[in-house]
């Protein structure tokens, strides 16, 4: 199967905006309904009427979680199941695989809103970007619409559930039931909320889609087509370059439906990629007669991709491999809110590691997640469900399929289809619908829904019984078949499919706690210790997994294997696996990111292969095991640098050199023997010609004694929303930090800025994120800082008893 595929990107009509006051211009309002929520959970029959006494309720901002503030408590959603995809067959009782938080239950969220620009003549949609769960909306007293699907965005027409001109009575009814998801899935309104406010003549929702049917050197031709609401209409299109200049513009009159349709040049045009995200800006007027009726702004992204049994993928015409990983939608302490920040620090992160793509498993991303793809450089799989037809937990998306399947594959297509980061839809994960002819129907049916709604991209789907979809034909069918695991099957499986490549939809699922070091050091699956962690030496994975070796060596060696999305980029609430049984375990060990953001070991594995700009040197373990003189305490090394020389206290332990010896030798260097003494451990970096070009070396530290703090940011925005993540770490009398110190820290903020969260990454730690206390994990956590509204400095203080304390200034502007 061979897939010709160009494109170019926009993003969304309802940019975010930073505040709740409407944007005023000559066409259009868009209010994002931010501050004057209230909250309240439980069953409140009468909170959709507008006389509700409401004024007990709490006062929370959108977008809110109501979930992540606690307590954990094993008791919510403790499961008796047999995890089928983990290859269980005894059902076994489950405790911390939703996170252990209290999300389950009623939740209610009321918000007045006055429209002063309504008339009879005008339109108002209000738009959902995600309400997790089963939402009802109430507006004036009025049911006006309802959604299943958490994960979903949706929008209702209620212009004629508007009053003129006093205030609207926004009403929003939430219920999240038990065993309905296998993760956490977050509670409330966590994404944004929204009144767009527009002429009746105006373009139609999410009706915009630009494509580029050919793209050279030397020119783009681009095509729109849009939708718009109205007669006699005139679109005009002006298109800018990312300095602002106009670089075209055409003027359209002709109508067909209600549909226009331009074709415009871009000259020269400036390719997006990940290491050059050029971005171009579309302003969209329509036009009747003479008058001014509705305008966009957006941007969007020039790029080519081609899927090919020969050349396998390719973007703007480079052969290149996926260097990806999967993100649940959490955003650790602060829950499932989204937070733009918090992304994109995320995605900074990731940039470093070399990371080139994202999953979102497994469900819709955001948008602001999307626009920061777009801008700072990522390719995007964009993943509808994790469930079809058939159930993986009892009241999950299986209960909605078929009345609102279709609807939300609508919606997720056409609210980001423009995306120049988007390369691939998926349409499922690991649905027990692989089995059987009625699951290659409904893989064929919501395919087929997929290219109809944008034939321009692929569609996969994360298949991980691969036996069963090679005898169904259910592999045969997809447009790139993606393996979730199962190494040791994929040249079958190449053989079999009829495509010509695979794609590593799912890899290693190794298991690691940041910093924890378990001995003796050896290869296992499903390995648990009585502390509830796992080795950081990388060589643990589960019964259904891998380690990262294994996938890498598929990537390097076989050109059909387009690429892989490791699971996962970040720790996560939920699945604490190989936990699932064990308390206190309520979120996962899979990350190559803890919880907090802060690197594991792996993470330096995978950028010594993944960025090949930078160098790489990293030496684990730490180097304080008193009560281990003279026991064999083996050192890895993680480099670019194929090989390395090490020293103890100054005596050399020999050259170490990757080799084909074994699949860990390919891709670490590792000294097995290695006797600990207390002292400096030092590792050389050798070119190819024995040559030192680098070295590395950590020291055995002394009693902890000064709390030292670095933020990943000097400046925040003043909007009330910016956070700063300050990493606190705790060093001995000569600044050597102390890698296994667990002090109590307490913080305080003052200034213009307050204290949002904080988190050490320990998947066992039942303290709660939003107050002022933590342990360190391993000798480090993360302290998160939130602006106000009024500029200027913001300063933490962290203190722990017996140690000097930390303090950090972080402006605010």
């Amino acid at each position: 199967m061979k897939i010709r595929i160009s494109f170019v990107s926009i993003l969304s009509v309802f940019i975010c905006l930073q505040c709740a006051e409407p944007r005023v211009d000559q066409t259009r309002d868009v209010i994002t309904l931010k501050k004057g929520w209230k909250f309240e959970k439980g069953h409140h029959p009468n909170a959709s009427k507008i006389a509700f006494d409401d004024s007990n309720w709490q006062n929370v901002t959108v977008p809110h979680d109501w979930a992540i503030y606690g307590p954990f408590d094993k008791n919510i959603d403790k499961q008796t199941v047999a995890i089928i995809q983990n290859g269980e067959e005894i059902a076994t009782e489950k405790t911390g695989r939703t996170g252990a938080l209290p999300y389950i239950g009623e939740g209610w969220y009321r918000h007045t809103f006055s429209l002063e620009n309504f008339d009879q003549t005008k339109k108002v949609l209000l738009l959902f970007e995600g309400a997790m769960s089963e939402p009802e909306i109430f507006l004036n007293g009025e049911k006006i619409g309802e959604w299943k699907y958490g994960y979903s965005y949706f929008y209702f027409d209620v212009s004629e559930y508007i009053n003129d001109t006093s205030e609207n009575t926004l009403a929003v009814k939430l219920t999240n039931v038990g065993k309905s998801s296998r993760w956490y899935p977050g509670a409330g309104l966590y994404r944004n909320v929204r009144v767009i406010l527009k002429n009746k003549e105006s373009f139609e929702q999410w009706s915009t889609f630009i494509t580029t049917p050919s793209v050279t050197q030397d020119e783009a031709k681009v095509n729109i087509k849009t939708k718009a609401s109205g007669s006699d209409l005139k679109l005009v299109t002006d298109i800018f370059n990312a300095d602002g200049h106009k670089i075209n513009s055409k003027e359209t009159s002709t109508v067909i439906n209600s549909t226009f349709e331009v074709n415009i040049k871009v000259n020269q045009p400036q390719l997006w990629s990940p290491e050059t995200p050029y971005l171009y800006t579309a302003v969209l007027k329509l036009y009747k007669g003479d008058i001014l009726k509705d305008e966009i702004t957006q941007r969007f992204g020039i790029r080519t991709i081609n899927y090919s049994p020969k050349t396998g993928f390719s973007l703007n015409g480079e052969i290149r491999k996926f260097k990806g990983v999967c993100l649940h939608h959490d955003l650790g302490p602060i829950g499932t809110a989204v937070n733009i920040s918090a992304l994109r620090r995320q995605l900074k992160i990731l940039k470093d590691m070399g990371c080139n793509a994202i999953r979102s498993a497994h469900n819709m991303p955001s948008f602001e997640q999307l626009e920061l793809c777009d801008e700072m450089g990522f390719m995007f799989l964009a993943e509808s469900f994790d469930e079809w037809k058939k159930p993986k937990v009892e009241n999950g998306y299986n209960r909605f399929f078929d009345e609102y399947a279709e609807k939300d594959v609508i919606n997720l297509v056409r609210a980001t289809r423009n995306h120049p980061s988007i390369v691939m839809w998926s349409s499922g994960n690991e649905v027990p619908d692989q089995w059987g002819s009625e699951g290659v129907k409904r893989a064929k049916w919501l395919q087929d829904i997929f290219h109809r709604e944008d034939p321009t991209r692929p569609v996969t789907v994360g298949m991980d019984q691969v036996k069963a979809v090679m005898e169904s034909g259910f592999g045969a069918i997809m447009d790139v078949p993606g393996l979730n695991y199962r190494v040791h099957l994929y040249e079958e499986a190449y053989e079999r499919f009829p495509q010509g490549f695979l794609l590593g939809s799912e890899t290693a699922s190794t298991v690691s706690s940041r910093g924890v070091y378990k001995f003796p050091v050896e290869i296992a699956s499903m390995k648990t210790y009585p502390d509830f962690q796992s080795s950081s030496y990388d060589l643990e994975y589960c019964n259904w997994s891998n380690l990262p070796d294994d996938d890498f060596v598929l990537q390097d060696d076989k050109p059909w294997v387009i690429g892989e999305f490791v699971w996962t980029g970040f720790d996560y609430l939920g699945e604490p696996t190989p936990y699932d049984e064990a308390w206190p375990s309520r979120s996962s060990y899979f990350g190559i990111n803890d919880l907090a953001g802060l690197p594991k070991d792996r993470y330096y594995l995978y950028r010594s292969r993944w960025n090949t700009t930078d160098e790489t040197l990293h030496i684990l373990p730490h180097w304080n095991w008193e009560g281990r003189e003279g026991e064999t305490t083996p050192v890895f090394v993680y480099t670019s640098y194929d090989s390395a020389e090490l020293f103890l206290n100054g005596k050399s332990l020999g050259i170490q050199k990757k080799s084909n010896d074994t699949k860990q030798n390919r891709y670490r260097l590792m000294w097995m023997d290695v006797k600990y003494e207390p002292g400096t451990l030092k590792v050389v970096a050798l070119d190819d010609n024995g040559n030192p070009v680098a070295e590395k070396e950590i020291k055995t530290a002394g009693e902890p004694h000064r709390l030292v703090l670095d933020s990943d940011v000097q400046t925040i925005k003043a909007n009330g929303e910016d956070l700063a993540f300050v990493t606190v770490s705790v060093e001995d009398k000569n600044g050597v930090p102390c890698p296994t110190a667990t002090n109590q820290l307490n913080f305080e903020v003052k200034g213009n800025g307050t204290y949002k969260a904080a988190c050490n990454g320990d998947a066992t730690s039942l303290e709660l994120f939003h107050l002022q206390t933590m342990k360190l994990f391993s000798g480090k956590l993360v302290v998160l800082v939130q602006s106000t509204e009024d500029a200027g400095e913001i300063k933490l203080t962290v203190t722990g008893t017996g140690l000097k304390k930390g303090e950090i200034v972080i402006n605010s502007i």
